[in-house]
């Protein structure tokens, strides 16, 4: 009898032994996993800085991509007037100059104000003066539409005045240089319109401002190149006959 009950304090001891064992072991596998959780802490941190690449390589992106676009326009003028200069002194008998319209000196005097109104909203953008910012996109893409306006008008000007754009080469690389010129006008009131767009709201996020800050500092990089190269076409259709 008392071997049995021994037998069944042994048994009954056994398992509870086993508990503690397996408690212990369980306990034990915690620990690890407090250190997973606190080596969650690292990757909180990586991610913060994950997110911070991610905002410096959009930044890079606008940048990167505005340069490049910059110099295929470089590229794009730089072949046209290489080749107005190569006609201009090979004094061809169908280089035929005239004078210019009187809408091309309105078109320059419009392009220089629309840099200027560009610079305005863009630094009142950056900073922070949202609602003055886009008061002033709106100025400067009024005046871009202004611009191509003025741009048709000399066109017509100048075919009611019997130059055309065959038979005479100055006249002809005039049409195009100058058109040219005008879609890339377009395209920078596309983008403007793009602004606007984005700017139709105050936002008070910083994140949402900065991306605004950084598409405006690119598109004016755009806007004060393509006037840069309006000036040196005005004077080489002007001046350099």
């Amino acid at each position: 009898m008392d071997t049995k009950v021994g037998t069944i304090e042994s048994l009954d001891t056994e398992p509870s032994e086993k508990k503690k064992i397996s408690s212990r072991k369980f306990s034990g596998g915690n620990t690890p996993s407090n250190g997973n959780h606190g080596g969650g802490g690292g990757d909180d941190r990586s991610d913060e800085n994950k997110k911070d690449q991610t905002d410096k390589f959009n930044s890079d992106k606008y940048r990167v991509g505005m340069g490049l676009i910059l110099l295929i326009v470089l590229m794009t003028f730089g072949s046209l007037f290489g080749a107005y200069v190569v006609l201009a002194t090979n004094r061809a008998l169908e280089w035929k100059p005239f004078n210019l319209p009187a809408q091309i000196w309105v078109s320059t005097l419009i392009i220089i104000l629309s840099s200027i109104s560009f610079e305005i909203a863009k630094n009142n953008l950056l900073q922070n003066e949202q609602k003055k910012s886009r008061q002033w996109f709106i100025v400067t893409s009024i005046l871009g539409m202004v611009f191509i306006a003025s741009q048709t008008l000399g066109w017509i000007n100048l075919v009611n005045r019997g130059f055309y754009a065959t038979g005479n080469s100055y006249a002809g690389l005039f049409y195009i240089l100058t058109a040219v010129h005008a879609v890339h006008i377009f395209g920078g009131i596309i983008s403007l319109i793009y602004i606007l767009l984005k700017t139709q709201f105050v936002t008070l996020e910083d994140e949402e401002l900065l991306r605004r800050q950084w598409f405006a500092k690119v598109i004016a990089w755009y806007w004060h190149f393509i006037g840069g190269l309006w000036i040196i076409l005005f004077l080489l259709l002007g001046f350099y006959k």
